[in-house]
């Protein structure tokens, strides 16, 4: 599986019902397993993005699909990066 950053930012509508963010979050993780799609970790954040989540797809496709499923909610915005594992790296920069 592959690993992602998301990083997601409230919007207006999320901001004003920011009490049950856990809530979401919480039910954020059948969404994304629904699409193939494990959480695993969230953190809120303080800075330039609100939340932090890491999330493993099988592929770039699956992730986006899981990822716009939970942004059409309407409580955040999200910014999704491909990540690498030391494994991984290795593996690619062995061709170099």
């Amino acid at each position: 599986m592959a690993n992602y950053i998301v990083l997601t930012n409230f919007t207006d509508q999320g901001i004003r019902t920011v009490t049950e963010s856990v809530k979401r979050a919480r039910l954020s993780q059948s969404t994304f397993e629904k699409y193939g799609c494990k959480k695993t970790a969230q953190f809120w954040t303080i800075g330039q993005h609100d939340i932090v989540t890491v999330l493993e797809a099988p592929n770039d496709e699956t992730a986006m699909k899981a990822v716009l499923a939970v942004g059409k909610l309407g409580n955040v915005r999200t910014v999704t990066m491909r990540a690498f594992t030391a494994a991984e790296m290795e593996a690619l920069t062995s061709e170099l």
